[in-house]
């Protein structure tokens, strides 16, 4: 006989519906009704969304939480390495049994209908949080807000919303104000909503939906302010200021996550303590991760290794804003990247600051993009390019042209996760 795994649950559930991604809340009430309602038993909920920077600001929110003493459930996607790491339970991991009974319990309770993998899923998550006590939940959205599987929160304590920047456009829309309406989806009646730095349009719409709802925003260069000083980091809002620690995740724009994190915990009513910890203590990988050990590294020899999971125009920016930002080094893209992404706007900002890049397809996914149209992406941005078949070749062609050299993986979470697996 044998013994059922998350894996097995989780394939069956890809089978529940013929699109990934198909956006309405209509199955996601149908099965977290025959749940019980789930969503209605959790601990406070601070729920984020936007473009860029939802996963550091959780992050970051949670480390300030944690170093108030604080349990924190945690929702996150997509996973890198596996699935687990969506759904973290008062601090920890869920376990494989633990999430193996509650996947195969809500694909019981979903009886065949129709539904995607990510509602499922993301019910799932929500029954497991309502069973586990714990003094915060923070659920990141997976795709918009207003039809979100996430969106099921009747009055979370607060509403988050990061960035806003042209992605998904065949979901949400082609406009920034089209995106942003998606976004500002989360906003709730009477319920505060922290904003970080916005473009006029996506901002304005945000304001329109939160004066509609009756919902007070706390607004970067309003409300609050986040700025670098020196080696520090200043934030005030109406409660005065605070001299921090620049953020431990590298790059200036997670000046403004951070910011956004310490503006949640100050309108909880944490003190300067937790806020230092979410600058100081927060952990998200392939965010500009420096790999230090597995079999890639070794490979590597003298040469650095990073990792980052960016893949859109404003994660482009970021990331070249990163790398001009460090000391001035040979420096070497291993890119691979998605068909439904702006490869060109995401790549020409960094043709600047690297010497080469090298394409390779991402291993496992029907909607990469090819080695070939992803290096002619590169020709055509400025970059000396050349393709591999895998990221190993890859980092050995870049070390036939330089021992000594800076080498970034890049242009996709999913080509992240395929590396983080494969250097265990």
């Amino acid at each position: 006989m044998s013994v059922q795994t998350s894996d097995a649950v989780l394939a069956r559930m890809m089978a529940l519906h013929p699109k990934i991604i198909d956006l309405t809340l209509d199955r996601v009430w149908r099965l977290l009704d025959a749940l019980g309602n789930p969503q209605n038993d959790l601990p406070p909920v601070i729920h984020i969304a936007g473009t860029n920077g939802k996963g550091s600001t959780q992050a970051m929110i949670r480390a300030g939480l944690e170093a108030a003493g604080k349990t924190v459930h945690a929702y996150t996607s997509p996973h890198l390495a596996r699935f687990h790491e969506r759904i973290l339970l008062a601090g920890t991991l869920i376990t494989e049994e633990a999430l193996t009974e509650i996947l195969d319990e809500c694909y019981v309770a979903n009886n065949g209908e129709n539904i995607t993998y990510f509602e499922i899923t993301t019910c799932a998550a929500l029954l497991a949080f309502a069973r586990t006590p714990a003094d915060f939940t923070l659920l990141e959205v997976g795709l918009g807000g207003r039809l979100d599987a996430t969106n099921v929160i009747a009055k979370p304590e607060l509403t988050v919303i990061t960035p806003v920047s042209i992605d998904h456009e065949q979901f949400l829309g082609n406009t920034l104000a089209k995106i942003a309406g998606e976004k500002a989806g989360i906003i709730k009646r009477g319920v505060a909503c922290v904003v970080s730095p916005q473009h006029k349009d996506a901002l304005e719409v945000i304001e329109n939906v939160a004066t509609r709802n009756g919902a007070s925003l706390l607004a970067s260069g309003q409300q609050w302010h986040a700025a670098p000083e020196g080696d520090r980091m200043v934030f005030q809002d109406e409660n005065g200021l605070l001299d921090l620690l620049v953020p431990n995740l590298l790059g200036a724009h997670q000046i403004q996550n951070a910011g956004a994190a310490v503006m949640v915990l100050r309108h909880l009513g944490f003190d300067a303590q937790a806020c230092e910890g979410a600058v100081t203590q927060a952990q998200w990988p392939a965010r500009m991760q420096r790999l230090r050990s597995g079999p890639l590294v070794e490979q590597a020899g003298s040469a650095d290794l990073w990792l980052d999971g960016g893949h859109n125009p404003a994660a482009g920016d970021a990331l070249a804003a990163v790398l001009a930002g460090l000391p001035q080094r040979p420096t070497h893209l291993i890119c691979g990247m998605l068909n439904t992404k702006d490869v060109t706007g995401y790549l020409k900002p960094l043709a600047a600051h690297v010497d080469s890049l090298t394409a390779v397809s991402i291993p496992g996914e029907a909607a990469t993009l090819s080695a070939q149209e992803t290096a002619q992406a590169a020709k055509d941005s400025g970059m000396k390019a050349q393709t591999a078949p895998d990221v190993s070749a890859a980092v050995d062609q870049i070390l036939t042209q330089t021992r000594n050299a800076r080498i970034l993986i890049c242009g996709s979470l999913y080509l992240a996760g395929a590396v983080l697996r494969e250097n265990g």
